[in-house]
């Protein structure tokens, strides 16, 4: 169930079994019919049985073919009742051998009155001429497609046209150059999970961060330890193509400061993935399927979420990019755009633009004039003028409201980091400095072994002058599975002054019935409290030589990875299952937040 629903979290809506695995356990069934997770179920089919690897594999595919059609029957017996699944696929990357492709056609042709694009009359005509009861098929109700680039995908004709699995500047994910056909089966980037992922599950020489190596040309190679090599470590840098991702943040101290600046780009790398491919929504491509959106094993790969189901920062900015009304920023164009996948029409609406500079400020703000987007459409808001203007700074963030005039209620948020053209991001670092004072209040309901814990923070920076004149205001946004997000909107609670400052800086909480209660950590700075993010633990205690993997997982949080602007408050619903004996605590860290205040239950 884990696994599903981190899926249907991210807001997808298909997930693909691969050729070379084996079909799922029917749970994974019964939950994407659950969640409302389309499934593209592949045979076994793939690049172990067409004569390529070394050893050489089997050119005629499987060893026999008998069996293998045998299996391939009972496994559409298996599954044909789930509403989850969506496709039949004879491989990945190939096709079947003639006779076990000829069959599979044939078993899993459809039935007449499934057939699109067909009117009514010729419906008819054909189950005049087919009449057969659709239960007396093997299945007839599902499309079979030969290999997952034919059929219309990728090229059409396998000639390896999906992918790529590589490092991308963030901008060439919306230029018309970056993909030719309507919808990529596969494509992947990179997926560094956290620091305590490595730690857990790698001896101390595997904690050795990559040698960066600058060549002539001013590019980077990351050459990373053998562990790391073997466990299919994707770089964040591809010489001659693209500049090292990482060292645009400043060059990682230790495993720890790699990681987090990691977390940064697998979202912003994420993001501008599926904002990028919903930019040309409908006009030129039709969808887009990512590999690999977990591992079953450690891989420092493509991943959302690690083999022991922690989230990387990619979880959230998919997360954010997928929503069904969005609004984003055009990394290509610099246009403003608004996203609408669904079938009804979105009226009464406006754009809140805000830009806040790295002193607190915000040198830039406007609303747009209302607008309407016809479903299942893109429409051009503006050009984002900011990085025109004069004295535009090197580093800003850029903050995206799309909010209905009527009830100023906020349909979408998104948070950007930006730099301007040659620039990088090494401002940040001194940016960790930064105090920012927060407002956290937290609320626990505790069912047997069941943690449900609501946190609330807000950054309790002075607004500017432009955001603190407008009527324009944000209340909580609310997700599919109705758990608020960001706000402007103030609870009052009561303060307890002087609790906080127990050991280890924990924030005493009560069980459920008790009153929420709030802690105010005081700062000196305004301005952003950037990339704030949630995790989950024991008690017990770990240091550097005797480390102990001390986080509960799985988690479920409503959101995580995130940025507060002054005045801003967030509502965050979290939910685990605690080890029975074990006193869980919530901690929150961030960018500019190293107080690592703790929750305790």
């Amino acid at each position: 169930m884990t696994d599903i629903k981190f899926h249907a979290d991210m807001n997808f809506n298909m997930l693909r079994c691969w050729g070379g695995g084996l079909a799922e356990r029917p749970d994974f069934y019964h939950f994407c019919d659950v969640y409302g997770l389309m499934v593209w179920q592949e045979f076994w089919i793939t690049g172990d049985v067409d004569g390529r690897g070394l050893p050489i594999s089997n050119p005629d595919g499987p060893l026999d073919h008998a069996l293998f059609l045998l299996c391939a029957r009972d496994t559409v017996k298996l599954l044909r009742n789930h509403a989850s699944l969506a496709l039949w696929v004879g491989g990945n990357e190939q096709v079947p051998p003639i006779d076990i492709n000829r069959a599979l056609k044939n078993d899993l042709k459809l039935h007449p009155m499934f057939l699109s694009n067909q009117t009514t009359k010729n419906q008819g005509k054909y189950l005049s001429q087919d009449p057969s009861d659709p239960s007396r098929y093997l299945d007839g109700t599902r499309a079979y497609v030969q290999g997952s680039m034919w059929d219309g995908f990728a090229d059409g004709k396998g000639d390896f046209t999906d992918g790529p699995y590589e490092i991308q500047h963030p901008e060439s994910f919306f230029k018309n150059s970056f993909y030719k056909y309507g919808f990529n089966p596969e494509v992947g980037s990179v997926g560094v999970p956290v620091a305590a992922t490595i730690r857990a599950t790698m001896p101390p020489e595997g904690w050795s961060i990559p040698i960066f190596k600058k060549g002539i040309d001013g590019y980077i190679e990351e050459v990373p330890n053998p562990i790391w090599d073997y466990h299919k470590y994707i770089p964040y840098s591809k010489p001659g193509k693209v500049h090292d991702q990482i060292e645009l943040y400043g060059h990682p101290k230790d495993l720890d400061d790699f990681c987090e600046k990691a977390q940064l780009i697998n979202y912003v790398q994420y993001r501008a993935l599926l904002e990028g491919w919903t930019s040309f929504m409908w006009t030129k491509f039709t969808g887009v399927l990512i590999w690999k959106t977990q591992n079953p094993w450690t891989g420092l790969r493509g991943q959302f979420y690690d083999h022991l189901q922690d989230q990387t920062a990619g979880f959230y900015g998919c997360r954010c990019a997928a929503e069904p009304i969005h609004v984003q920023l055009n990394l290509a164009s610099y246009n403003i755009e608004v996203v609408n996948t669904t079938s009804d029409k979105l009226t009464d609406v406006a754009v809140e633009i805000s830009v806040w500079d790295l002193d607190g400020a915000s040198p830039y703000y406007k609303v747009t004039e209302k607008f309407v987007v016809p479903p299942k459409k893109v429409k051009q808001i503006m050009e984002m003028e900011y990085p025109k203007m004069k004295n535009a700074k090197p580093v800003y963030f850029l903050l995206l409201k799309l909010f209905r005039l009527s009830d100023k209620e906020a349909l979408s948020r998104n948070f950007y980091w930006l730099h301007l053209p040659g620039k990088d991001y090494k401002l940040l670092e001194e940016y960790r400095q930064k105090t920012i004072p927060l407002e956290i209040g937290s609320g626990i309901s505790v069912s047997g072994g069941t943690y449900k814990v609501r946190m609330s923070i807000k950054n309790k920076s002075k607004k500017s002058a432009a955001e603190s004149t407008t009527s324009v205001s944000t209340m909580e946004l609310e997700d599919r599975n109705g758990v608020h997000g960001i706000s402007e909107e103030t609870n009052c609670v009561v303060q307890k002054s002087g609790l906080w400052s127990k050991i280890h800086r924990n924030i005493d909480l009560a069980r459920s019935g008790d009153k929420p209660r709030t802690l105010e950590v005081k700062g000196i700075d305004s301005g952003v409290a950037f990339f704030l993010h949630f995790s989950v633990h024991t008690s017990e205690s770990s240091t550097g030589e005797n480390y102990r993997d001390t986080r509960i997982l799985p988690v479920h949080y409503s959101d995580n990875y995130f940025s507060l602007t002054p005045g801003e408050k967030m509502t965050a619903d979290i939910s685990f299952e605690a080890p029975e004996g074990s006193k869980p605590r919530v901690i929150l860290r961030g960018w500019n937040y190293h107080l690592n205040h703790a929750v305790m239950m």
